[in-house]
């Protein structure tokens, strides 16, 4: 294989930039190969197939073939770079600036994303609090109160105008593009969940079951949409059904419904006895947390932008963030993110400088545990475990686990 022309522009914490030229012989060599698939497997009018001349197929297929070019010299030039520049990568590079004319050399950028060399020179000598909140008895009644909710039917109410806590069935026609009533989409909403803009609310209370008004709403001056803050626009509502919950009484009868209870304190106890666990999960998370941060500060442990970035993009096409709304998302979400992507690579270099593994015995181990957990046999588990692709998981997890415990081993944790 010809070489192509690799040069090391920039380098950064996480990343590394390279230009890749092309020679005109290779981009010819890859464009004849190209042409020769199509020529084979395609049938053109007036000829038998693969017998079309090569002049004919390239004017007929030669955005394909452009692509096909493209794809194969990306392809090939990656091979090279890795295997000349000692590269490391996260992940597939990102292709910028890319540069095709005829009968010149093909040009283009390569954005790698790779993993940073980072030395976790001081692990340990931080100090950490750790503090469990206490279970009060409000929070349990909030609970308690939740779980009531949450049981509670929803009945027809025919009494007056809806209120807030109930679940109206309405009808809202949108505006049409000349700013016009438009067609009408049912719509069922909690009052007062912020389900809908306040405005809609409002207007909604002010109608009786079977009654439809028109009306005129404004964004408000927070919308996410910054476009339509302040704009109004004319509306169609028609109230169509209303319902209230029926909530049930705090008392044995609720407690056995709600589970294997045969009082409704010992419901409470059960509730209790949760939320002290979590309240202890909370406190341990907030110790590893704060000894990361201490940890990545004293060891200039960065947060590599490509990597923040690609997780940031994860992140917003799992939410299904708008494209509008992905500059927001990113100014709430990005320190979250830059702390996770501290902590990862904190956590990696910690494993890698102590040796820290996860061996068949421990994820056997762990892996009983979850069987016995789940009143299945360890086999069957493993199986589905393998089949699910969660092994690596657990795997990491283990690792985790391990890394902490030798981190907090090194640092003092002070209990308020």
């Amino acid at each position: 294989m010809t070489d192509f022309q690799i040069t090391r522009t920039k380098d950064e914490p996480g990343a590394t930039t390279l230009t890749v030229q092309a020679p005109v012989e290779v981009v010819q060599a890859a464009e004849k190969k190209a042409a020769g698939y199509y020529a084979r497997r395609v049938k053109l009018p007036g000829f038998r197939k693969g017998k079309a001349p090569p002049e004919i197929v390239r004017k007929r297929f030669g955005d394909a073939i452009r692509e096909t070019v493209i794809q194969e010299l990306v392809k090939d030039s990656w091979k090279q770079a890795v295997e000349s520049e000692s590269l490391e990568p996260v992940g597939d590079p990102e292709v910028h600036k890319l540069k095709f004319e005829i009968d010149q050399p093909v040009t283009f950028e390569f954005l790698v994303e790779t993993k940073p060399e980072i030395k976790v020179e001081r692990p340990g000598g931080f100090t950490v609090t750790r503090k469990v909140e206490p279970v009060t008895d409000e929070m349990i009644l909030q609970q308690l109160e939740r779980i009531q909710n949450q049981k509670a039917p929803w009945l027809p109410r025919d009494d007056g105008k809806p209120d807030l806590g109930d679940l109206v069935r309405v009808t809202i026609a949108t505006p049409s593009a000349d700013g016009e009533i438009g067609d009408e989409k049912p719509y069922d909403i909690v009052l007062g969940q912020d389900q809908a803009l306040p405005a809609v609310e409002e207007a909604i209370m002010q109608l009786d079951v079977g009654e439809s008004r028109p009306t005129s709403i404004t964004f408000p001056a927070d919308f996410p949409d910054e476009t339509k803050r302040g704009q109004s626009i004319k509306t169609h509502i028609t109230l169509h059904e209303v319902k209230r919950q029926n909530l049930p009484e705090l008392d044995d009868d609720f407690a056995r419904e709600v589970g294997d209870f045969e009082t409704l304190e010992a419901l409470k106890a059960s509730i209790r006895e949760d939320m002290e666990r979590a309240a202890t999960r909370d406190a341990d998370a907030s110790v590893r947390r704060d000894l990361i941060e201490q940890i990545a500060t004293a060891n200039q442990v960065p947060a590599p932008r490509p990597m923040v970035n690609r997780l940031l993009r994860a992140y917003a096409e799992a939410y299904q963030v708008p494209h509008e709304g992905f500059e927001r998302f990113v100014s709430e979400f990005g320190p979250i993110v830059e702390h996770q992507v501290k902590r990862e690579l904190v956590i990696q270099t910690v494993a890698s400088q102590q040796h820290i593994e996860a061996t068949e015995e421990d994820l056997d181990e762990r892996v009983a545990e979850m069987a016995t957990r789940q009143n299945t046999d360890a086999g069957k588990m493993y199986a589905t475990l393998q089949r699910e692709n969660r092994l690596r998981d657990l795997e990491r997890d283990i690792i985790e686990t391990r890394v902490f415990e030798y981190l907090i081993a090194q640092s003092t944790v002070q209990t308020a």
